[in-house]
């Protein structure tokens, strides 16, 4: 029988869901219309499948995750992944942590920032441009409220433009979301 997993880890666990997911086979036209605009080409996941019982629901979130996540202009993907990485962590959620660094990990080969981030989770020494990213979408993934005037003055500090920052803010607000989401329909195993 498989364990939840509770360390932080680069390697993502399988997902397992508390509800039985929808059978793509079986699925109604609109579920099946709602998991086509899904993130990837990788195949419906379980958290898809979960997530397709409400396929209203799910029609308007994966645009907006894409959007989010994907989009072209602003921050970079890695830096959108570092964003997804610090609320994740702040959050507790292994299985979205274990996926958005590694991205970040197939995007930048940067396994001294992920070290770091697992070895001291919030207290973790980073760069000054990833420190700034980090330390922000941490405190927005806190208490939102602690992020302040000074915070954003840091990431226009290491370069950040306000199309960048904002991209941030998005990135870390939409993890707040999805790890709450994922903690009630489902854990991480290994």
């Amino acid at each position: 029988m498989k364990k939840p997993v509770h360390e932080f880890t680069a390697e993502v666990p399988e997902w397992s869901p508390y509800v039985t997911p929808v059978d793509f086979e079986t699925a109604t036209p609109e579920q099946r219309a709602a998991m086509k605009i899904t993130p990837s080409n990788k195949g419906v996941s379980a958290y898809v499948l979960t997530l397709a019982h409400d396929p209203e629901s799910l029609d308007v979130r994966s645009p907006l995750f894409n959007l989010i996540m994907y989009g072209k202009d602003g921050l970079a993907s890695a830096e959108r992944e570092l964003g997804a990485t610090a609320a994740s962590v702040v959050n507790r959620c292994i299985y979205c942590t274990a996926v958005h660094t590694s991205r970040f990990l197939n995007l930048t080969k940067r396994t001294d920032v992920v070290d770091a981030i697992f070895a001291d989770e919030r207290n973790a020494r980073l760069e000054p441009r990833h420190q700034a990213l980090f330390d922000f979408a941490a405190k927005l993934s806190t208490t939102p409220i602690e992020a302040s005037a000074d915070d954003a003055a840091k990431l226009k500090d290491v370069g950040l433009s306000e199309l960048e920052q904002l991209d941030l803010v998005l990135s870390a607000a939409i993890f707040g979301w999805a790890n709450r989401l994922m903690h009630t329909l489902g854990e991480p195993l290994a």
